[in-house]
C-alpha cells in the first residue's frame, strides 16, 4: 500500500481518468487526455525512452505512457508492484501547463544507476493536427507524424522517422538513422551516426549526416544535402540542389533546374532532364559522367584526365583534358571537373 500511495502522489491528477495496465507490456501504464480547445503546444521528455507523437486528432490529446524493463537486465516485462518501486527513482509530470500539454520523465537528482532496476519510460501522444512539438529523449527514437506548425525534436540515442508534417521542422540526432516522407516547408534534419532517406519533400530543405549515406526521391525545392561518409543517391529531384560527399559516390537521375554536387572519394553520375541557372560538379577521386539536354545556351569550363562531350555550335577552346568556350552562344555556367578522372558528357 505504501508503493501505490507514492505513486498516487506522483499522479494526483492523472490517476481519476487515468487507466493503469495490469500484466499488458502492449498496454499503456497511464493513459491520460486533454480536450480543452485552447492547448496548442506539446513538450514532452525522457531520459530513457521513446517518443511517439501523431496528430490529426479530433477530440484533444491522449497521453499514453510505457514502462517497460531495459534490454540488458533480464526481464521482458514488469509487475505492477515493481513498477511503482522503481518509479520511485524519477520525478513524472503529466498535465497541462498554459496552452501546453506536458509530459515528463526525468530521474531524480540523488538517485543512483541500478542496472538491475534500470527502466524505460516512453510516451506515445495523440493530438490535434495543428500542434506545435518540443520533443526530447537521450535514449530512444523519435516517430513524429501529421502535424502543422513548428516541430522541434531530438535525441542522443535513436533514430528519427518523420511523416506528413508541413511547417518548421527541426529534428536532431546523435546516434541513429533519420526517415523522412511526404513533408513541406522548412526541413532541417541532421544525424551523426547513420543514413538518411527523404522522400517525397518539399519546400526549403537541408539534411545533413556526419555518418551514412543519403537517398533522395521525389524532392522539390531548395535542397542542400551533405554527407561526410556514405554515398549519395536520388532520382526525381527539381528546383536547386547542393549535395556533396567526403566518403563516397554520388549517383543521380532524372535531375530538374539547379545542381552543385561533389565528392571527395568516388565517382560522380548524373542525369538532369532540364537545366536550371547553374551546373557546377566536381570529383576529386574519381570520373564525372553526365547526362544533359544540349539545345541550351552554355558557358563550358572542363577538365579532366581526359574530356569527351559532343560539341556544336561551340566557340572556344577543346583539349584532351579540358573544354572551355561557349555553346549555342553561352548562358548557362556548366562546369565539370575531374581531379583524378575523367569527364563524359551524354
Amino acid at each position: 500500500m505504501k508503493k501505490r500511495h507514492l505513486l498516487l502522489i506522483v499522479f494526483p491528477l492523472l490517476l481519476a481518468t487515468g487507466a493503469l495496465a495490469q500484466s499488458d507490456s502492449e498496454q499503456p501504464y497511464v493513459s491520460k487526455k486533454f480536450t480543452s480547445s485552447s492547448l496548442k503546444e506539446l513538450v514532452v521528455e525522457t531520459s530513457g525512452g521513446s517518443i511517439s507523437v501523431t496528430g490529426g486528432r479530433s477530440d484533444g490529446f491522449k497521453v499514453d505512457m510505457f514502462v517497460k524493463p531495459n534490454n540488458w537486465n533480464g526481464k521482458d516485462e514488469l509487475s505492477k508492484d515493481e513498477i511503482e518501486d522503481r518509479l520511485e527513482d524519477y520525478d513524472i509530470l503529466i498535465g497541462t501547463e498554459g496552452n501546453k500539454v506536458v509530459a515528463t520523465a526525468k530521474r531524480k537528482s540523488g538517485t543512483t544507476w541500478n542496472d538491475k532496476k534500470s527502466i524505460s519510460i516512453g510516451f506515445k501522444v495523440y493530438a490535434p493536427r495543428n500542434v506545435a512539438t518540443n520533443l526530447k529523449t537521450s535514449g530512444g527514437s523519435i516517430k513524429i507524424a501529421s502535424l502543422t506548425g513548428e516541430q522541434n525534436f531530438q535525441t542522443s540515442g535513436g533514430s528519427l522517422k518523420v511523416e506528413d508534417l508541413s511547417g518548421m521542422i527541426h529534428g536532431r540526432t546523435s546516434g541513429g538513422s533519420i526517415d523522412v516522407t511526404n513533408c513541406t516547408n522548412e526541413i532541417d534534419l541532421e544525424t551523426s551516426g547513420g543514413s538518411i532517406k527523404a522522400t517525397g519533400l518539399k519546400g526549403k530543405i537541408e539534411l545533413n549526416t556526419s555518418g551514412g549515406s543519403i537517398t533522395l526521391n521525389s524532392i522539390n525545392g531548395d535542397v542542400v544535402a551533405h554527407t561526410s561518409g556514405g554515398s549519395v543517391k536520388g532520382d526525381d529531384i527539381s528546383g536547386a540542389l547542393d549535395t556533396g560527399t567526403s566518403g563516397g559516390s554520388v549517383r543521380l537521375a532524372n535531375v530538374s533546374g539547379s545542381i552543385k554536387a561533389s565528392t571527395s572519394a568516388g565517382s560522380v553520375e548524373v542525369e538532369l532532364t532540364k537545366l536550371g541557372k547553374y551546373v557546377d560538379i566536381s570529383s576529386s577521386a574519381g570520373s564525372v559522367r553526365v547526362t544533359m539536354p544540349m539545345d541550351a545556351g552554355m558557358d563550358l569550363n572542363l577538365k579532366g584526365n581526359k574530356v569527351s562531350i559532343p560539341l556544336k555550335n561551340f566557340d572556344g577552346r577543346a583539349e584532351k583534358e579540358y573544354v572551355r568556350g561557349k555553346m549555342n552562344g553561352g548562358g548557362i555556367p556548366v562546369t565539370l571537373s575531374a581531379s583524378s578522372g575523367s569527364v563524359y558528357v551524354n
